[in-house]
């Protein structure tokens, strides 16, 4: 009752969100909108502030007592390698759809938008950093310290795997439990108490979200873009149809058990437009639908780095819309080129805030497309953002239940499934 209460409560606030911000936003001048939303997103960011809190020693002590249980090195590895399996070729689809809706609809065409001159426009995004060396070496953290003040997810990924791998080592060769592995499991209750205790204010966080967002932009950006973003989530959608079908596949009728559990964290990373805010209850809801924690906790804080569908699919559609608008031919040779591409920069994404649209800011100037293109779909990233995010949360919450499914085959612990 208190899920079904609190996924009512996030409805109400979306929907009291919107005439909230309708009203601002009809009455209010533009000056004044701003001023208004900044102070509106003041709860937001409270918000985003106490779930980045929760975020870091929970993902530490999730993959800590994860390997910890899993025990061999064995598992670890055949875990890993099923789980990038699934992340690649999710990703190349994902992508691929993209790049088919806006080849097949065509937005951008009709725009006309002519070329501006280099360095004429400047978007404000730093897109500079994105590289396959800057991000292999970024991956690995110089301090285990700086890593979960920052809330680099990977990088606490990387830490967490050397310090479990360890502790695993010591547990099972002196076949005794280590009290640092007690501490650790009791660190993971204690931060789930703790979420439990944040989720609370999830309601009016979200409110503030919805309601920031209209009282600037207003509805009628959804009307002037309704194409645009009509035809994402159209893709989306078919993207959505594709997980679930796959996930059909592999755990029967399971799969609709599994959708039904997950509505909650699904809804509210698209009214924050934050993966970050959905994991606590992700990682609860696969627990629910009987995902053992060793999996859960060591697969789905690598697929929050890793499997990134709703995004990709995002920047390969951004970036052929982009070309459109500028009246830009792409061959299907490079359009595979930037599908390559798209799969290295996506990868360093993770913590980085507006990731996406910095993602695609940097692939621009790759293929000699006008960077200043970006401004095209900025106005409403924050619509395509929030449709994006939940994706992302569906596609990591089927991923981890096939991969423990495909565990189970291979003699691991039955699941058990809530309906």
């Amino acid at each position: 009752m208190n899920r079904q209460k609190l996924m009512q409560q996030i409805i109400i606030a979306i929907l009291l969100g919107i005439i909230t911000g309708w009203g601002f936003h009809h009455y209010l001048d533009a000056n004044q909108t701003k001023e208004v939303a900044s102070y509106i997103n003041i709860i937001t960011d409270v918000f985003l502030r106490l779930i980045k809190m929760i975020i870091a020693p929970l993902v530490f002590a999730t993959i800590v007592t994860g390997l910890v249980s899993i025990g061999g090195s064995s598992s670890v590895g055949r875990i890993t390698i099923k789980a990038m399996v699934w992340f690649i070729i999710a990703g190349l689809v994902s992508i691929g759809i993209g790049m088919l809706m806006a080849n097949l609809f065509q937005p951008g065409v009709g725009l006309n938008i002519a070329i501006p001159q280099q360095g004429e426009t400047n978007t404000g995004l730093n897109s500079s950093g994105f590289s396959l060396k800057s991000f292999i070496s970024h991956i690995f953290p110089s301090s285990f310290a700086s890593a979960m003040a920052n809330n680099e997810i990977l990088q606490i990924l990387i830490f967490s795997i050397f310090f479990g791998a360890a502790l695993s080592y010591i547990c099972h060769n002196s076949q005794k439990t280590s009290p640092i592995v007690t501490l650790i499991e009791d660190l993971g209750r204690i931060m789930f108490r703790i979420t439990d205790y944040v989720m609370s204010f999830a309601p009016i966080a979200v409110f503030a979200a919805i309601a920031s967002a209209v009282t600037v932009q207003g509805l009628g950006l959804l009307y002037d873009y309704g194409k645009l973003i009509g035809l994402f989530y159209l893709g989306l959608f078919l993207l959505w149809a594709i997980l679930a079908a796959v996930g059909f596949f592999f755990l029967g009728n399971g799969v609709f058990s599994l959708m039904k559990l997950i509505k909650e964290p699904v809804a509210l990373a698209f009214a924050t437009a934050s993966s970050e805010s959905a994991y606590p209850k992700t990682m609860n809801a696969l627990d629910r639908f009987g995902v053992p924690k060793k999996i859960s906790s060591f697969v789905l804080p690598l697929g929050y780095s890793f499997n990134l569908d709703g995004s990709m699919l995002y920047q390969s559609f951004a970036v052929i819309f982009i070309a459109q608008a500028y009246n830009i031919d792409l061959s299907v040779t490079e359009q595979i080129l930037i599908m390559l591409t798209l799969m290295i920069t996506s990868k360093g994404m993770a913590g980085v805030a507006r990731a996406s649209v910095v993602v695609v800011a940097a692939t621009l100037p790759m293929f000699s497309l006008p960077e200043a293109g970006i401004l095209l779909i900025l106005a409403i990233d924050q619509f395509l953002d929030m449709g994006r995010t939940a994706t992302n949360v569906v596609g990591n919450s089927i991923s981890t239940a096939v991969i423990a499914k495909l565990e189970e085959k291979q003699g691991g612990e039955a699941p058990r499934q809530e309906i």
